[in-house]
């Protein structure tokens, strides 16, 4: 989509879109763009905090009232909220205010929220730049065609779900599992990309997969029925906001059949899921998108150059109740490689919680260089991708 006259920009619009855009008398301004407040989120800005801390932009007092969420009229930046209330129709007119008010950096969580904004900001001369993070198919939503093939302004964290793993776990639950079934919300990007992967990688396995299509949360009790009555063995949900927000919807009418549920995220099992499975580094992509924050401020990187960042991560979690509920035993594997279990009610967190490692502001610096250093977007990795793009496209 973007392509070489994107590439072939680069140079000319680096000049637009360098910190220098930010040396006048002015803090620069972020503004947080999201879809709706999700416990995902809630554990990825401590990174971005973290980071802006030890990069001394923000100090101890300024980040207990970003704990808050509240805004910010800081001393080195300044930092203001925008939400969408979960309503796809109030994201255009959540990122035009933004723009209106002449944020530096928009920082969007959620794949729709990305998408839209780029598409906002791709009409303008000079853009301020987007950092996105907590978005599952940048590239199938048109958020860019690759790493370093992107509109110039754009760069983030890329949470690649690790579905082959997610998908082989059916297996390991129900070793003589042959059929499975899933949702698909066709309105979604993140949903229809979910569904293809769920498909790709169960049948890899030699599973047949049957799949429910929905158009609201309403659709859902009578989605799962469907599958129950094509003879699932399991539902498999992925990353689509209806599906993951309608769980107890689908457990109620999996239970009547006592089809296990699993889902896409370990913080299903919060919903009732018996097992969740997938991306779980949150905390690691709000210290990306901290890190590219904080180099751009201080003049060190170049949006236009930067790749955007891949992340994989597989954490699981297991909802003992639910076991309960529907008579089932969790794989002991399954259970030996749980970071979560909800047993009695009571949620019990199986791994330590995440932090940035104590050292100085110059070693601090120098470790985030290295690891931007590894985005950088080369004549050699654009043209290694477009070859890439190529060779799909034939």
């Amino acid at each position: 989509m973007y392509r070489k006259s994107i590439v072939l920009s680069l140079v000319l619009l680096a000049l637009l879109l360098t910190p220098a855009a930010l040396a006048d008398d002015d803090k620069p301004t972020i503004a947080f763009l999201r879809y709706r407040a999700t416990g995902t989120e809630d554990i990825a800005k401590p990174g971005i905090w973290d980071i802006l801390q030890a990069h001394e932009l923000i100090s101890p007092s300024e980040r207990e009232l970003l704990d808050e969420n509240l805004d910010l009229d800081g001393e080195h930046i300044n930092v203001y909220w925008l939400d969408a209330a979960g309503d796809v129709t109030n994201i255009n007119a959540m990122v035009e205010k933004t723009l209106d008010r002449g944020a530096d950096i928009l920082l969007t969580f959620s794949t729709p929220v990305t998408q839209i904004t780029a598409n906002i900001t791709k009409e303008m001369e000079d853009p301020p730049i987007l950092l996105f993070a907590i978005v599952s198919a940048p590239y199938s939503a048109g958020i860019a065609d690759a790493p370093c093939i992107k509109m110039p302004h754009i760069t983030g964290t890329h949470m690649s779900i690790p579905y082959e793993q997610y998908v082989a776990l059916s297996q390991v639950q129900m070793p003589d599992i042959q059929t499975i079934g899933t949702i698909v919300d066709p309105a979604q990007t993140q949903s229809v990309y979910g569904v293809s992967q769920i498909t790709r990688f169960a049948e890899a396995l030699g599973l047949t997969v049957e799949v429910a299509s929905i158009a609201s949360t309403a659709d859902l009790p009578q989605a799962t029925a469907s599958l129950a009555d094509k003879g699932v063995e399991m539902v498999m949900i992925g990353a689509g906001y209806r599906e993951s927000r309608g769980i107890p919807a689908v457990l109620s009418a999996a239970e009547d059949y006592g089809i296990p549920v699993f889902g896409v995220s370990p913080r299903f099992i919060y919903h009732g899921a018996l097992v969740g499975a997938g991306f779980d580094d949150f905390y690691g992509e709000g210290l990306t998108v901290g890190r590219m924050i904080a180099a751009y401020i201080d003049g060190a990187l170049d949006i236009s150059t930067t790749g955007i960042s891949s992340r994989v991560n597989l954490g699981v979690a297991v909802n003992l109740d639910t076991a309960e509920e529907f008579g089932i035993t969790v794989a002991d594997s399954i259970l030996d490689s749980a970071v979560m279990v909800i047993e009695g009610g009571e949620l019990t967190v199986l791994s330590e919680p995440p932090s940035l490692p104590e050292m100085s502001l110059e070693a601090r610096k120098a470790e985030d260089a290295a690891f931007l250093a590894e985005l950088e977007c080369t004549p050699e990795r654009i043209a290694e991708e477009e070859a890439t793009l190529g060779t799909a496209r034939d």
